[in-house]
């Protein structure tokens, strides 16, 4: 009887530690949760479905709806995104790819004009032929099935109510009204939405804007899950405005629609110092090019140098040169081209690439290496770069640990400014290469049916020497995303900034471009003499990051979070505590 009593006592001890130790441990019911998107109101929105009990996914999507609403011109579920997640109880990491897809009937030869000749893009990125096939909605959904806590009809509801009773025009979305109206007018749900009633004047910073038909079409998927938006009445709506566009129509059918699915891909990581950084697998340059420039810059010690100074931020340009170089050959939509993950981030390759830095002076332009067993001829192939301004990212970890780091657009600005049910469709096929054949080689990032344009969105989760989520963080920022991105990296490891130090940072950026951009008005434009004493061209520019992210650090078995909003911007950081 003593024996057992001392069995019975020894297993009620083991339980209360385990009790104990669970509190201690990241996913305990009482640690923070946070939340960094773009706008105000859809970091409140967030914040709300965090603080009724659902997850970082909930979170993630209802702010995406909302965002939709009141920052339209960078994203909304007429377009694309890619979410990291990070499922904390099985410590696992994985990816949604809700990149848009080009129609069943497109070719190679979509965006050539008459006379056989690429398109400009300013007339190729505007009406029904850029639209490719949105796939907000089934990420939005397929991530929710597997991660999902509250019933999907709730995650629209703030969506729905802020769409109804109306919000106050920003100076940022006014500006984006107004920088883009030659074109957005002309498109009667844009003028019935975004300009003063019987006029072609833009709402004014402070009037209330309400969009009726969003909230119909919100409530139509909230009963009917993807349904209700990639088949019936929206789907129809959008097939005919596409159509129907009379100086540039497009080829989205109802079957393109039926027939989209998102994809749950394996996430692309490699190591950085002592961290290990992971981001998204093509058909998103944005995860292999990152993890390329971090590869390359691992060989200089930049924690030893000043934060954000000229010496480090001129290996980064190098870097990022020679980085640029192989996503523009090599990285193109995994599911139609054979794309060398392995090569690209093999340890090897990447120290016989950083040897071509020199550490004093501007290499020009770089050339594209070979990987490990990759034909040397591709190397002829590279696609060309097109503009973007429609884009946003959030970040959000919930009280268990979850995280999300989502970056979403539609393109350029208001996408390819047409609308149906009240939302803006993108204008992502011109992310594909204009011209399918260079150097007698196919282009890896030609237009092809089904096919999905590669992207430089790059969500992106980092994980501490211990193994445990350290930061969520990503940016909006066409091509230059994958700098924005990469330097908030270095600062958050190399220089251990908080989260909003990090984001302040000054941009520096070369895309293997003939210059060097350096961003005006912040410590990183002072830098133009050194930057041209060591052979830089220099361009001095806005250079409007939209970084939003989240640190998680622990200390004595507590955690805390600090978290950024890109001061370039109008976000809102919220943070959480039961």
């Amino acid at each position: 009887m003593n024996n057992l009593l001392k069995k019975h006592c020894a297993i009620y001890l083991i339980f209360v530690f385990s009790l104990i130790t669970s509190g201690l441990t990241y996913g305990a019911e009482n640690q923070p949760a946070m939340v960094s998107t773009a706008n105000p109101h859809a970091t409140k929105a967030a914040a709300e479905i965090l603080a009724k009990g659902g997850s970082a996914v909930d979170a993630a999507i209802t702010a995406q709806l909302v965002l939709g609403l009141v920052e339209p011109q960078s994203s909304g579920i007429g377009g694309g995104a890619f979410m990291l997640y990070r499922h904390a109880e099985n410590d696992t990491v994985t990816s949604f790819d809700g990149r848009e897809k080009a129609p069943a009937k497109a070719n190679e030869r979509l965006f050539f004009d008459d006379a056989g000749q690429p398109m400009p893009w300013p007339f190729a990125s505007i009406g029904g032929r850029p639209v490719g096939v949105p796939g907000v909605i089934a990420l939005a959904w397929q991530a929710h099935q597997k991660y999902g806590r509250l019933p999907w009809r709730q995650l629209f509801e703030p969506a729905i109510r802020l769409a109804e009773n109306g919000f106050k025009v920003s100076g940022r979305l006014n500006d984006s009204i107004t920088r883009e109206q030659k074109a957005l007018k002309q498109d009667a749900g844009a003028r019935s939405i975004y300009y003063q009633a019987g006029t072609l004047e833009p709402l004014a910073i402070g009037a209330t804007l309400k969009n009726p038909a969003y909230a119909t079409t919100l409530k139509t998927i909230a009963e009917k899950g993807p349904d209700g938006f990639y088949k019936g009445a929206v789907a129809q709506a959008m097939v005919e405005v596409v159509a129907n566009h009379t100086a540039n129509p497009g080829l989205l059918s109802l079957d393109d629609l039926k027939n989209y699915s998102a994809v749950e891909r394996p996430v692309v990581c490699a190591p950085y110092r002592s961290y290990k950084v992971c981001g998204m697998a093509p058909p998103t340059s944005g995860g292999l090019t990152s993890l390329m420039i971090l590869g390359m810059l691992e060989h200089y010690s930049l924690g030893a140098m000043r934060a954000g100074s000229p010496m480090a931020m001129h290996l980064f340009t190098q870097a990022s040169r020679l980085a640029y170089a192989d996503r523009s050959v090599y990285i193109a939509d995994s599911d139609f081209v054979k794309v060398p993950v392995q090569g690209l981030l093999d340890k090897n390759y990447l120290k016989t690439r950083a040897r071509l830095i020199n550490p004093l002076y501007d290499m020009g332009k770089a050339k594209p290496g070979t990987p490990p067993n990759v034909n040397p001829a591709v190397k002829k192939a590279a696609g060309l770069e097109m503009p973007e301004n429609g884009t946003s990212h959030l970040s959000i970890v919930d009280k268990d640990g979850n995280a999300v780091s989502m970056t979403t657009s539609v393109e350029r600005r208001f996408g390819s400014h047409i609308m149906a049910g009240g939302f803006v469709l993108n204008s992502q096929l011109t992310d594909f290469s204009f011209v399918p054949v260079r150097g007698g080689t196919k282009v890896a990032n030609r237009v092809e049916a089904n096919k999905r344009p590669r992207s430089s969105m790059s969500p992106t989760l980092v994980f501490a020497p211990d193994g445990k989520l350290f930061a969520a963080i990503g940016s909006p920022g066409g091509s230059r995303i994958i700098e924005f991105v990469s330097r908030t990296v270095i600062g958050l490891v190399d220089w251990k900034l908080p989260m909003q130090e990090a984001i302040n940072l000054g941009n520096v950026n070369n895309r293997n471009s003939g210059f060097t951009e350096l961003e005006a008005g912040t410590e990183a434009g002072e830098f133009a003499g050194q930057f041209t004493d060591m052979g830089h061209k220099v361009k001095l520019r806005k250079l409007t990051s939209g970084l939003h992210g989240v640190r998680i650090r622990r200390s004595n078995g507590n955690l805390q979070l600090d978290g950024g909003a890109d001061r370039r911007r109008e976000g809102l950081v919220i943070e959480l505590n039961e």
